[in-house]
């Protein structure tokens, strides 16, 4: 006799249950990252004294800010179908851009515009051969992330460029909620994009096309959507996103250095995949994107607080994105 007639239940309707269960999980993709970081927060905070400590909680969140904005834009991307491994050096050549030109005595309210510029530039021409030359998104950033990490470098000759303007930095300005929370206005910057995005995404047409283009280009195209053209908006979009990012850090740290954020790329395409958004394409949500860029910061503060070594916490990361492609292989196989 099976277990669901033990329980009174008739076999069908178990598997019915089952079915239920895996088609919910399979069309909220953001389910599983809630759950996963709610476990996560639950075995630190038990583990550890401080990690529930509001200030500890501040510091995960404000640790998260650059790389989940970064990881927003990526989303975009990969729900095409691509990827960008260029988003965190196009960041960082815009740091520079926006330092430098306070140095020359430009005001940062035309150096802040002049950096963002810059990664949409960057994200136009990287979607132009995407498109038009039908070039692999891989290639294309990879050689854009080796010419950009290069360009850094020689724009600041290797060194950190300090920025004491006020707007530059004004991300990093702090607020006190209920007296002890402490907030940026970073935070609430990333919150609002992360809104806008997810109603372009769910609301507009634009977003369906994004969801259609990864899905089935071809059947898209066939539809009547301008696929070229999607494809192109998304990576301007991105590029406008991760010049947000690049304000962002300028807030966290005031100062633009050649060096930052070197892993930057692969932390937010692991953001992304632990949020459920699938590699290939047509399947995630922003709201994934949001709770995987916090499980991964959630992680390192909780194991630097249990004193593993940083080697043994990339270790432990790298072994949750490789679990996360296995469960959306299988997701699709499911679908």
């Amino acid at each position: 006799m099976g277990r669901a007639a033990l329980l009174g239940r008739p076999v069908t309707a178990a598997a019915d249950e089952r079915v239920s269960a895996r088609e919910f999980l399979l069309r909220a993709p953001a389910v599983g990252p809630a759950l996963a970081l709610l476990l996560a927060i639950a075995v630190f905070s038990l583990s550890t004294d401080t990690f529930l400590d509001a200030d500890n909680l501040s510091l995960v969140v404000q640790q998260s800010l650059v790389i989940g904005t970064l990881a927003l834009g990526q989303t975009l991307i990969i729900l095409t179908g691509g990827i960008d491994l260029a988003n965190a050096s196009a960041a960082v050549v815009a740091t520079l851009v926006m330092a430098l030109l306070v140095l020359a005595g430009v005001p940062g309210i035309l150096a802040l515009p002049a950096g963002i510029a810059t990664t949409a530039l960057i994200g136009l021409m990287i979607g132009a051969l995407v498109t038009q030359v039908r070039l692999p998104p891989f290639i294309v950033t990879l050689g854009a992330l080796t010419m950009l990490t290069a360009i850094a470098k020689l724009l600041a000759d290797g060194e950190a460029v300090p920025t004491g303007d006020g707007l530059l930095t004004f991300l990093g300005t702090r607020r006190y909620l209920f007296g002890g929370i402490e907030i940026t206005y970073g935070m609430t910057l990333a919150l609002l994009l992360y809104l806008v995005v997810w109603y372009a995404l769910t609301r507009t047409a634009w977003g369906r096309h994004v969801y259609a283009v990864g899905n089935a280009p071809e059947a898209a195209r066939l539809s009547g959507v301008k696929v070229n053209r999607t494809l192109l908006s998304v990576y301007l979009v991105a590029g406008v996103i991760f010049g947000i990012a690049a304000w962002q850090a300028l807030g966290r740290v005031p100062n633009a250095d050649p060096n930052a954020y070197q892993l930057g790329n692969l932390d937010s395409i692991t953001a992304v995949v632990l949020g459920g958004t699938s590699l290939f394409g047509g399947r995630g949500s922003v709201l994934g994107t949001l709770m995987g860029a916090l499980i991964v910061a959630v992680l390192r503060s909780g194991l630097t607080q249990l004193g593993v070594d940083a080697l043994y916490q990339d270790v432990a990361t790298g072994a949750l994105v490789i679990a996360a492609v296995v469960l959306d292989r299988l997701a699709r196989r499911q679908r």
